[in-house]
C-alpha cells in the first residue's frame, strides 16, 4: 500500500490534540493503545498514545494493524501495547479502526525490529516494512477463519536426526550436530567444500535444521536468491515432515509470502526459509539462524536503512539465545572477526579430506605456465585453458565463467582507445548481438543507436571491443569446438541446473548453474577485470565468486580440473591452496592495520553540500568521530544523465562523507545519528540527506 502524504503541519510530530466531548465509551480494561504510526519520517518514529473505544476492546490486541486519525489524516499503524493509562497530558484520540485482528506484529519481532533499526540508525516503520508482508484478507480468512483463538498446534519435533555423514568430514561437525539435537546454542562459521551431490550445502543446512527440530526447536534459513532457495527447500522438504517447511520469498507474490508468513506466525510450521526478508520470520521458539553466503550482496536491503540479513540473523541468535550457522564456500571478513573474537567456532575440514574432495587448480598466470606458453598472460583463452575445456567435454559439462552480461558491453575507440560514449546523455556504447549488418552500437542508459559515431578525443570513426560478454564468449567457445552444445546463462535467463551432458556452460559471475554430478572443468576467464574494480572488498568478492564456481567441479580423483586466468598472486593463492580462511585472515588483518571495515564500523552521509554541512556539525556536538569528506559523488547512472544531471555544476552536485566508528562507540554513535535525523526533520533546519551505515559499496 503507498504511503500516505502526510502534510506540513504533521511535522510537530504530535496527534491533533481534542476538545473534550462525551465520545463513544473506552475499554474497561487497559483503555489506551500505544501507536506505532507507518511513516517514513524521522521524527515519528515513537509510539503514540490513542484510546480504546469499547467495541474495539476486543480487535484492539497488542501486534495488530489499525487505522488511526492523525492531524486530519488516516494513517496505518501497529498497536505495539495496551495500557492502563497515557501520559500524553492531552485528551486521546480514539482509535479509528481494527484493519485486522491477526496479531502480526510478535512483541519478539518487536524488539528485533527495534535493535535493527538502532544499529542502522534507521526508523522501526522501515524495518517493519521489509519484515511484514502486506495484508491479503483472503488468505487470513483461509487459514484462520477469522478465528486467531484456534491455533494450529504444528507439527512435532523430527524424532530422529537423519544421516549426518556429510558433516563427518568437518572438524567439529559431529559436535555442533550434536549439541543442536540436545537443545544447545552453539555458534559456527562453517566453509563447505562441494555444491553439487549427496555432500552439498543444502543437504549440510538440512541436516542441521533437522538436528534442531529433533529438540523440539525452530529455524530460519536465508539465503541470497531463488535458486539457491529451491535447492535448500528441496533438502529441507527431504528430511522434515510434510508441511514444517514454509518459504518466504517477495518473488512469489504476495499472497504465497502472506500465507508462509501466517503459517509460521501460527505455529503450523516451524522452519522458514528464504530470502533476505526471511529473517525476521515468526517462528515458535526458535532454536537455530542459518545464513548461506552472506557475502552476496542480494542480503542487503535496498531500502532504508539497508540492514543486512546477516547483522539482522546475528541479533536474532543473541536476542533469542539461538544457535547461529553461518555458512559459504569461502569466508568474509565479517564472519572472520566472528572467530577471531571467539565468538563464533570454525567448522572446516582437514586437509586430508579436503585434498580427496576439492578439484586441482592451475593459474596460466604462474611461470610453469608462462614457460610452455608465453601469450598465456594476454591471451583471454590461453592453451591450458582450452586443453582443459577440450578434455573436459569427453567426460562432461565444461563450465566457463566470464565477468560481463551482453555480447560486446565496452566499447573503445580503435585509435586512442577511449571508452566510447553516447553524443545524447554520455552513457556507454554497447553491441548487443554479433557482428553484422545489425550490429549497430548504442547507448546502454538511453538506448539510442549511434551508426555515425565519432570519438571526441581524437575525432576517430572505428570501434573495438574493450571487453567481450557472455554471449560473445560463447559465440567464440562454439567456433573453437564445432558440434558441442553451448548453454549461456546470465541476466534474465539465469538457469539454476543443467544436464549431465557434454556442454560448455557460460555463464557470468553468481549465475552458474549446478550440474548434478559436477562439473568435468571450470575456466574461470576475465580474474584482472573482476580483481581490478575500484572497490575494498574487490578481492574479498573475487575469491568469493571464484570458490563458489570451483565448488561446482568434481574432486581431482575425478578428472575435475579448474583453469584461473588471473595475475593476483594473494587472490589466485588462495584457490590455488583450496584456504579461504586463510585470505579472510590476511585481509581482516591489513583491515584491522588501516582502520578500515571490518575492523570499524562506517557510516556515510550523502546529500547537498550545505546539508551534508550542517549534518556532520550537529553531529559532532555529540560524538568524536574520524571522518573523510565531503567529497563529490563522481559516479555515473543512467537516471542521471538522461535527466541532465550529469552536467550539473560541482556546487550543486552531492556530496558525501564518511564517518568511521569504532565499534566500542558505535551504540552512542547511532544513537546521535537518529537524533540528528529526527531533529533535523522536525525542525527543517536543513534538507534530507541519505545516511548508510556498514555499506558495502562506499569504500
Amino acid at each position: 500500500m503507498a504511503e500516505p502524504v502526510l502534510q506540513p503541519s504533521l511535522l510537530l510530530g504530535f496527534p491533533e490534540p481534542q476538545r473534550p466531548t462525551a465520545g463513544p465509551p473506552l475499554a474497561t480494561s487497559d483503555p489506551v493503545a500505544r501507536v506505532l504510526l507507518e511513516s517514513p519520517l524521522p521524527h515519528l518514529d515513537r509510539p503514540f498514545d490513542y484510546s480504546v473505544p469499547a467495541e474495539l476492546a476486543t480487535a484492539a490486541a497488542a501486534g495488530v494493524r489499525v487505522r488511526v486519525k492523525f492531524n486530519g489524516q488516516e494513517l496505518n499503524g501497529y498497536i505495539l501495547e495496551r495500557r492502563g493509562s497515557s501520559d500524553a497530558g492531552h485528551p486521546l484520540t480514539p482509535l479509528h479502526k481494527v484493519v485486522s485482528p491477526v496479531q502480526v506484529l510478535t512483541p519478539g519481532l518487536a524488539a528485533l525490529a527495534g535493535a535493527v533499526a538502532a544499529r542502522y540508525a534507521g526508523t522501526l516503520s522501515d524495518v517493519l516494512r521489509s519484515a511484514i508482508p502486506p495484508r491479503v484478507a483472503k488468505v487470513e480468512k483461509e487459514l484462520l477463519g477469522g478465528d486467531l483463538a484456534a491455533e494450529a498446534s504444528g507439527p512435532g519435533p523430527v524424532p530422529h536426526v537423519p544421516d549426518a555423514s556429510a558433516w563427518a568430514m568437518y572438524g567439529n561437525g559431529a559436535a555442533f550436530l550434536q549439541h543442536l539435537a540436545a537443545g544447545g546454542s552453539p555458534k559456527a562459521v562453517m566453509t563447505a567444500l562441494q555444491g553439487f551431490g549427496p555432500a552439498a550445502w543444502p543437504a549440510l543446512v538440512a541436516s542441521a535444521v533437522a538436528a534442531v527440530r529433533s529438540s523440539g526447536r525452530g529455524a530460519v534459513v536465508v539465503v541470497p536468491d531463488y535458486r539457491d532457495l529451491g535447492q535448500v527447500e528441496a533438502a529441507l522438504c527431504a528430511v522434515l515432515p510434510a508441511g514444517d517447511v514454509a518459504r518466504l520469498s517477495a518473488d512469489d507474490g504476495q499472497t504465497p509470502r502472506y500465507r508462509s508468513y501466517l503459517r509460521l506466525l501460527s505455529g503450523e510450521a516451524r522452519v522458514a526459509v528464504g530470502t533476505r526478508s526471511a529473517a525476521y520470520a515468526p517462528v515458535q521458539d526458535l532454536g537455530l539462524v542459518v545464513c548461506w553466503d552472506d557475502g552476496d550482496d542480494l542480503h542487503i536491503e535496498q531500502r532504508a536503512p539497508y540492514a543486512h540479513a546477516r547483522e539482522v540473523l546475528l541479533l536474532r541468535a543473541g536476542q533469542d539465545n539461538a544457535a547461529c550457522l553461518m555458512a559459504a564456500h569461502s569466508r568474509s571478513t565479517e564472519l572472520q572477526r566472528l572467530v577471531e573474537s571467539a565468538w563464533a567456532v570454525p567448522i572446516e575440514a582437514p586437509r586430508s579430506v579436503l585434498r580427496s574432495t576439492v578439484p586441482r587448480v592451475l593459474n596460466t598466470a604462474d611461470s610453469f605456465e608462462q614457460e610452455r606458453d608465453p601469450l598465456a598472460r594476454i591471451a583471454r583463452l590461453p592453451g591450458a585453458a582450452w586443453k582443459a575445456a577440450q578434455q573436459g567435454l569427453e567426460r562432461g559439462p565444461v563450465l566457463v565463467q566470464v565477468a560481463r552480461s551482453g555480447y560486446a558491453p565496452s566499447l573503445v575507440c580503435e585509435t586512442c582507445r577511449e571508452p566510447a560514449r553516447c553524443n545524447a546523455c554520455t552513457g556507454p556504447l554497447a553491441i548487443s548481438g554479433p557482428a553484422g549488418s545489425s550490429a549497430v552500437p548504442q547507448c546502454r542508459w538511453c538506448s539510442t543507436p549511434a551508426p555515425q559515431w565519432r570519438c571526441s578525443h581524437c575525432n576517430g570513426v572505428r570501434l573495438r571491443r574493450g571487453a567481450a560478454g557472455v554471449l560473445r564468449t560463447a559465440e567464440e567457445l562454439g567456433r573453437a569446438f564445432p558440434g558441442k552444445a553451448v548453454v549461456t546463462s546470465s541476466g534474465d535467463h539465469v538457469k539454476a541446473t543443467v544436464p549431465d551432458a557434454a556442454a560448455l556452460v557460460v555463464a557470468t559471475v553468481g549465475a552458474e548453474p549446478v550440474a548434478p554430478n559436477g562439473y568435468a572443468a571450470a575456466l574461470l576467464l576475465d580474474g584482472n577485470s573482476l580483481l581490478r574494480r575500484e572497490n575494498l572488498r574487490a578481492g574479498e568478492d573475487t575469491v568469493r565468486r571464484w570458490f563458489n564456481a570451483a565448488s561446482l567441479v568434481r574432486p581431482a580423483a575425478d578428472g575435475g580440473l579448474v583453469v584461473i586466468t588471473a595475475d593476483d598472486t594473494t587472490a589466485t593463492g588462495a584457490l590455488l591452496r583450496w584456504d579461504a580462511p586463510g585470505y579472510a585472515s590476511r585481509e581482516l588483518a591489513l583491515r584491522r592495520d588501516l582502520q578500515l571495515p571490518p575492523s570499524v564500523r562506517v557510516a556515510s552521509v550523502t546529500g547537498s553540500p550545505a546539508d551534508v554541512a550542517h549534518f556532520t556539525e550537529a553531529l559532532a556536538a555529540t560524538v568524536t568521530l574520524r571522518t573523510a569528506g565531503p567529497a563529490p559523488v563522481l559516479m555515473y547512472s543512467a537516471p542521471a544523465a538522461a535527466t541532465g544531471l550529469a552536467t550539473t555544476s560541482t556546487a550543486d552536485a552531492e556530496v558525501r562523507t564518511l564517518f568511521f566508528i569504532p565499534y566500542a562507540e558505535a551504540a552512542e554513535a547511532t544513537r546521535a545519528m537518529r537524533a540528528v535525523k529526527a531533529a533535523n526533520a522536525a525542525k527543517r533546519t536543513s534538507g534530507p540527506v541519505q545516511l548508510r551505515l556498514d555499506g558495502v559499496d562506499i569504500l
